[in-house]
């Protein structure tokens, strides 16, 4: 059930969205509500570019928010405590999907609810981290894009050696809670 949720999403927001024409989007479909979660807080330059790309996108497939579409968004201030918060007022909406930047708030709609389908960005090893059962088949309600695959991490090495033959030795830094 949850897997044929984020299809139907996945195909509402593609292809099916695309190929119908604009009269007809417009008298068809019932307003979707949309839910997103923002890390950071809305002075951010980059998660408002990353904001407004996804309303430019979703515009261009013909949905577009008051018209077919609600979008509700929320921004965590960079605090576990604000995004705790914003995740309980996002589930309480009953959206048809959430999509949520960064690992924690991933993990917070993640234990948060089941049955909502949850698409990620902006998250690192989102199969190590218990998000989806693998990239190809996430499974559950959490599907998404991922920035960083932790498995290329050999192939960076040996392009750093094609670089820099005499490199020896590679320091890498991640904050895993985050």
């Amino acid at each position: 059930m949850l897997d044929l949720r984020r299809r139907q999403f996945i195909t509402l927001l593609g292809g099916a969205a695309a190929a119908w024409p604009p009269a007809a989007r417009t008298q068809q479909m019932a307003a979707r509500r949309v839910a997103v979660l923002l890390a950071s807080d809305d002075s951010n330059m980059e998660d408002q570019a990353r904001l407004n790309a996804l309303l430019r996108d979703l515009q261009q497939l013909g949905w577009s928010d008051g018209r077919n579409l609600a979008i509700d968004v929320r921004w965590a201030r960079g605090s576990l405590q604000q995004t705790e918060k914003m995740v309980a007022e996002v589930v309480a909406l009953a959206p048809e999907v959430i999509v949520s930047s960064g690992s924690v708030a991933t993990a917070t709609f993640q234990r948060a609810t089941p049955t909502i389908p949850v698409v990620f960005a902006l998250v690192n090893e989102p199969v190590a981290q218990g998000f989806v059962a693998s990239l190809a088949r996430p499974g559950g309600n959490i599907t998404g894009f991922t920035n960083t695959d932790f498995s290329v991490l050999g192939k960076w090495v040996e392009l750093l050696k094609t670089m820099v033959p005499a490199l020896d030795r590679v320091g890498l830094l991640f904050n895993a809670p985050n």
